[in-house]
């Protein structure tokens, strides 16, 4: 009996990403331009530290989205399994922009501490509090999909970030509107700083990990092996190695010691375990078979 398995019923569509990421990006470059006017009339170093984390939004959504079309290229003789990698390497690449560019925003917030300039604060508030409506709409159009792929997840923390940097910078706006505390513009930027770091951080070590071929963290290692032990006929699974080829496709490839030698039960095993693996978030799978070695009527039933 002839047995076929498609490994890819269980892929992740994302038909809604892209008018997403489309949307998100026109809706914050027109956002980045008025903020960046406003920041260098009202001299408000939190509206410019705003604006640089949102123009680093515009050009994260605007690499991902070019990542996600590049994994529709078709695998060839020199891209065996074509550019679907791109997207890891994608949100590594946005992860290391962002912390060069909050690395120089807080220095310069750190300097300004120290000299504080004139700030208008009702007009810094105004522009932050359309800031918290457009980061929240477009965060919510990546909501239902940011558990599915990394850069999906990257673009949606970053919006819902924003979004709650801008209600600070609307908070601190009315304050130095009433108090003339022009130092709390520095405060809040670094306030920002810390946000964003504490964002980005995971996200770099998540993308460093999986440009390394480091089993992604939605697969557990432990329970692929249990699976595989619980299947009647395999005797053990070794020489596994589990990678991501994009942040929505994960392969493996396994040997395994089998002690049925009936080549139709064998591809039963190989597709039974197939299908169980795929529930665990594997969708690329390649099994290699061995005989279990066995002393004289070990082996019968």
């Amino acid at each position: 009996m002839e047995h076929s398995h498609d490994h890819h019923n269980h892929s992740i569509e994302l038909k809604d990403v892209n008018n997403a990421f489309i949307i998100g990006i026109i809706l914050n470059f027109l956002f980045v331009v008025i903020e960046s006017a406003v920041g260098f009339y009202t001299h408000s170093l939190a509206l410019l530290t705003d604006a640089g984390h949102n123009l680093s939004d515009v050009a994260a959504l605007s690499l991902s989205l070019f990542a996600f079309r590049l994994v529709k290229v078709k695998p060839n003789d020199r891209f065996t399994y074509g550019l679907k990698k791109t997207t890891v390497l994608v949100t590594l690449l946005n992860s290391l922009i962002l912390i060069l560019v909050i690395g120089g925003i807080a220095y310069e917030a750190i300097m300004r501490i120290f000299n504080p300039q004139p700030i208008e604060g009702k007009t810094m508030a105004l522009v932050a509090l359309i800031g918290i409506f457009i980061n929240a709409f477009t965060a919510y159009l990546f909501l239902k999909n940011k558990e599915h792929d990394l850069n999906v997840k990257a673009a949606y923390l970053h919006l819902f970030s924003d979004a709650l940097v801008s209600v600070g910078v609307v908070i601190g706006g009315f304050l130095i509107y009433f108090t003339n505390w022009y130092w709390l513009d520095s405060v809040i930027s670094l306030i920002i700083v810390g946000i964003i770091v504490g964002g980005t951080w995971g996200l770099l070590k998540d993308s460093l990990q999986l440009s390394l071929d480091a089993v992604p963290k939605n697969v557990d290692l432990e329970k692929v092996k249990s699976v595989s032990n619980n299947i009647k006929g395999i005797e053990n699974i070794h020489h596994i190695h589990v990678w991501a080829m994009s942040t929505t496709e994960t392969a493996l490839t396994a040997h395994l010691v089998i002690s049925e030698t009936n080549n139709d039960r064998v591809e039963d095993i190989k597709n039974e375990l197939r299908h169980e693996l795929m529930h665990l978030n594997i969708q690329h799978i390649t099994l290699e078979t061995e005989q279990k070695v066995c002393a004289k009527d070990e082996c019968k039933n």
